[in-house]
């Protein structure tokens, strides 16, 4: 049985779930759908760090939040905060985010915490999918940082935590694509590295709707999670047809020599938790799932 098929069928009683970094990239994208879709027996609070802001539960991260956080009654904790690549960013930071969120839940009696990891701890492979027991060897700061994040788990599931470490593929919405075509300007096209089949990238990705019927689902999963999953829809998507399905312009331009045109992702594990719709790789759905998250 899927966690999806016991949530609809045998969820009589309310969860809370504590939603950590609303304000960052993904977490904008999934809070959107959590409040559009989220059933009534499913409750949502809001982590922010406005201590004058009305509602949801302020928590800096910089402090342990105390018995606060205990009186929230919350089942399982999201948690979608982290540092990514940038000038002067301190990736280290991811560890110390996430050693933050572990011990919070664990004096709160919070036995579940999702914890938004990355894809980029494989490295850039040899063209074959990532599965979820294949060895990492990061290509980059960023993905040995969120490596040392998931290595820093270790004592918290020793000490009784059921942690799931989330190796998220690319978030139509949060992905460099779609940001630049958020960017450029109506008649600017952007470009895509082109290779040798004459084809761009091939990439897994996920659509920010999607995302979030997964995280719902694995919040409120009956069984122990693995500690591990990869997070992407069932299928690739190339990133001529991401472009096309924006309307937007793009073109073609040769890739730069040591350009990996697939780095994907196996999600047979993260399919077995989930009931993924059939359209759910469907490059227009993940179109309209971000866009349904922009500005009207």
């Amino acid at each position: 049985m899927t966690c999806t098929s016991f949530v609809a069928l045998h969820l009589a009683e309310t969860m809370r779930i504590l939603l950590v970094g609303v304000t960052g990239r993904v977490g904008r994208l999934v809070l959107h759908h959590w409040r559009a879709t989220s059933p009534v027996s499913i409750e949502i609070i809001e982590q922010h760090r406005d201590p004058d802001r009305q509602g949801g539960f302020y928590w800096s991260l910089q402090e342990p939040p105390g018995e606060r956080l205990a009186a929230q009654r919350v089942d399982a904790i999201v948690c979608l905060a982290g540092v990514t690549p940038g000038p002067g960013a301190d990736l280290s930071l991811n560890t110390v985010l996430a050693q933050a969120v572990l011990g919070a839940a664990y004096q709160a009696g919070i036995g579940r915490v999702l914890l938004a990891s990355s894809s980029a701890v494989y490295g850039a492979g040899d063209g074959m999918p990532f599965s979820e027991t294949d060895a990492t060897a990061p290509a980059n700061a960023y993905g040995l940082a969120k490596l040392a994040m998931e290595q820093a788990c270790a004592p918290w599931r020793d000490a009784g935590l059921d942690i799931c470490c989330l190796r998220i593929g690319n978030v139509a919405g949060a992905d460099a694509l779609l940001l630049n075509v958020a960017r450029a300007a109506a008649v600017q096209p952007i470009s895509i590295d082109s290779f040798s089949d004459g084809r761009g990238s091939v990439r897994s990705y996920i659509g920010a709707g999607t995302l979030a019927e997964v995280l719902r689902d694995l919040a409120t999963c009956p069984d122990p999670l693995p500690q591990i999953l990869n997070i992407a829809a069932p299928g690739v998507v190339f990133m001529e047809d991401l472009a096309r399905a924006t309307g937007h312009p793009y073109a073609f331009h040769p890739a730069p020599a040591g350009a990996h045109q697939r780095i994907t992702l196996d999600c047979h594990r993260l399919a077995a938790l989930h009931n993924f719709a059939a359209d759910a790789s469907d490059p227009a759905r993940m179109v309209a799932q971000w866009k349904d998250t922009l500005p009207q």
